[in-house]
């Protein structure tokens, strides 16, 4: 029986703040999958600066051409990858962010990954897999740069269970089902946690997640995202989080306040200490 190809469309979206330099690299690496996508949706959330034109600009005649998507005023996260949701025309969704490096064989890998679960008899809807976290390096070099390798649980159930406490997959790194995606309400507005909450209506929907342990994309860390773990707004995020895991039947109203205070706990460490927690609690050291 010959397999039904499966087809990705990438979401990417972009705004003034991401390094164009970075943004070059991003979709560089996007183009040189072993595995092409069959579309490239980049979501342009508000005015971008004239560095980034002239990255789109390289880019608009490669195969697939680059569908742009803009928003005329910077919207954040969610409305930007709900545009790119609403746009598909695919049946996957391959998410990559404007200042990580995707790995060439990760399309591959993922796709192979989902093939030999449907010949299984155990259908995916979301696979994500473990990934290099680096701090800067030159364009083509961040593979020697890399400080930590984060992994999550790979098995379904172990995924779920820790779904409880933490997102599941690694944003960054995930294919997922767009019409499961769009059935559970897309992306909402719950700042610097709109994937996480996405993947918990998901779980709640039914949905069958799985981790590769191959790390499958280089994740641009350092000190600028441990201080969006500190971010205005986060710790009001962090009730509605809780609150909405309540809602979707995942955990419970004792287990919620012991997420809250952990969470709230980890989230106010003074920066050395916030580092080395982070470090300890998520990364394991890169072979």
């Amino acid at each position: 029986m010959t397999e039904t190809p499966i087809e990705l469309s990438v979401v990417l979206p972009v705004y003034a703040g991401a390094d164009p330099a970075h943004f070059r690299r991003a979709l560089e690496s996007l183009y040189a999958q072993t595995y092409p996508a069959a579309e490239v949706i980049i979501v342009e959330d508000g005015p971008l600066h004239p560095g980034h034109h002239e990255v789109l600009d390289e880019f608009a005649g490669r195969t697939p051409v680059p569908r742009r998507i803009v928003l005329p005023e910077n919207r954040g996260a969610a409305a930007g990858n709900q545009a790119g949701l609403e746009a598909a025309r695919f049946a996957w969704i391959a998410k990559a962010d404007s200042d990580d490096v995707n790995l060439p064989a990760r399309f591959a890998v993922q796709v192979e990954a989902i093939q030999q679960a449907e010949r299984d008899g155990r259908p995916l809807d979301c696979v994500g897999s473990a990934m290099f976290e680096f701090d800067g390096g030159p364009a083509g070099e961040e593979a020697d740069h890399v400080v930590g390798l984060r992994s999550l649980p790979c098995a379904p159930r172990a995924l779920s269970r820790y779904a409880r406490r933490n997102s599941p997959l690694n944003h960054p790194t995930v294919l997922y089902r767009r019409d499961l995606a769009r059935s559970v309400g897309g992306y909402r507005h719950v700042p610097y946690m709109e994937d996480y909450d996405l993947f918990g209506r998901m779980l709640a929907a039914g949905a069958r997640m799985a981790n590769l342990p191959e790390p499958l994309v280089l994740f641009r860390a350092g000190d600028a995202m441990l201080g969006r773990r500190r971010a205005p707004g986060i710790f009001a995020a962090e009730r509605t989080m809780q609150r909405n895991l309540r809602a979707y039947g995942l955990v419970g109203p004792i287990e919620s306040r012991i997420n809250l205070a952990a969470r709230t706990a980890f989230r106010m460490l003074p920066a050395p200490l916030l580092r080395r927690a982070y470090r300890g609690l998520f990364h394991k050291h890169p072979r």
